[in-house]
């Protein structure tokens, strides 16, 4: 017979009753994920956090060899949270054309990439014709490689420049090549909040309905929450509740990756930037609220790869991929390097103590001998 593990210390007694919850596998509550953001006792929720990533993932980390490509700055949005936008009279903006796009894959393709992370601006003069047409020129020049593309926002951007509905979007995407979505755009859901720092874009229960659209049609996505700006924790816990509830619907949520916000070069700057002690907490009170989502990432790029490899034990059982160019957080002033090499993630994760394991998208299993690699179906 196995012997109870005693509870550990806490400093915050209050969260003695979460920690049964946890134990029981029972679900956590409003009430809970407002206590966890509002405890100062980091070791007891990474511990908490820490029990049920084990309990998914074991000793497990995964990442990815993949490369971002961002076609365009050029949007008509003016979100006080971005740096990265720009609109199209700026002597600075950019806007790739298609060769340039297919060239950047080829050498992500080079060096043995499984996904291409795609998502830019919203551009006035870019038709959904010619999204179209890249991703079945990157299909046909590299079938092997996942197409990870378009957040909600631009799909329902999209949608309504066109006057097409959105199944009609999303339809041709897909036949295009579109394989699934990286789910930024979110923000907070907070009305209150998006009328401040992003009112330019969708709404939070339209984002939402563009994920419960797609998810129905097989295209799964990832999600996210912007959070260290003028959100309150009663609006990060509703936001994660409201991610929760549509994976109940769907299951169609592979990964949650929570976004510290980079006020550098934004209208927003002089806010203060989040401190690791929250993106800590940001990791783990995500992994306890969200239950139905598998993966939880700590996204080295927003706080950098040492609080990413801490993450894996607050947590996180995903450190991302090697990406090569960011362009979005380090335009809002990330001081990270703008890609890793697939070694460096390696001793990252084995420094943390936990196995590192390879995987695509879909998190299947990589293999890699010296000069090829298979996927482990």
């Amino acid at each position: 017979m196995t012997t109870p593990l005693a509870a550990p210390v806490f400093d915050d007694a209050r969260l003695l009753p979460v920690l049964e919850k946890v134990r029981r596998q029972e679900r956590l509550s409003l009430d809970d994920g407002v206590l966890l953001y509002r405890s100062h006792d980091l070791l007891a929720i990474g511990y908490m956090a820490n029990l049920v990533r084990e309990r998914m993932h074991g000793n497990v980390t995964f990442f990815n060899v993949n490369r971002h490509i961002n076609p365009t700055d050029v949007c008509v949005a003016s979100c006080k949270l971005c740096a990265f936008g720009k609109k199209a009279r700026d002597p600075n903006a950019y806007t790739m054309s298609l060769e340039d796009v297919w060239a950047r894959a080829a050498q992500g393709a080079a060096e043995g990439i499984t996904e291409l992370h795609i998502v830019g601006g919203l551009h006035p003069e870019l038709t959904l014709d010619w999204y179209c047409e890249m991703l079945r020129g990157l299909k046909q020049r590299f079938p092997q490689i996942h197409l990870k593309a378009f957040t909600m926002v631009e799909v329902a951007y999209l949608a309504r420049r066109f006057r097409i509905p959105l199944e009609e979007v999303l339809r041709r995407l897909r036949e295009a090549g579109l394989d699934s979505m990286p789910g930024g755009g979110a923000e907070i859901f907070s009305e209150r909040v998006r009328r401040i720092i992003c009112d330019h874009k969708i709404d939070g229960n339209e984002w939402l309905e563009v994920a419960r659209l797609a998810h129905r049609m097989g295209i799964q996505s990832n999600c996210t929450m912007l959070y260290g700006h003028i959100e309150t924790e009663e609006d990060r816990v509703d936001h994660l509740l409201r991610l929760r509830a549509l994976q109940d619907e769907t299951g169609g949520f592979v990964t949650y990756i929570p976004l510290a916000f980079h006020p550098d070069n934004t209208p927003l700057e002089h806010l203060p930037k989040t401190t690791g002690f929250a993106d800590l907490k940001n990791i783990a009170v995500a992994r306890l609220l969200l239950d139905n989502i598998p993966h939880i990432k700590a996204y080295w790029i927003m706080m950098t790869p040492k609080m990413a490899q801490i993450a894996q034990r607050f947590g996180a059982d995903d450190i991302d991929g090697t990406v090569v160019e960011e362009r979005i957080y380090h335009d809002a002033g990330a001081t990270t390097t703008q890609g890793m090499r697939r070694a460096e993630l390696l001793h990252l994760i084995r420094m943390a103590g936990r196995e590192p394991v390879e995987r695509d998208t879909q998190y299947r299993r990589v293999e890699r001998s010296e000069t090829t690699f298979a996927i482990l179906v």
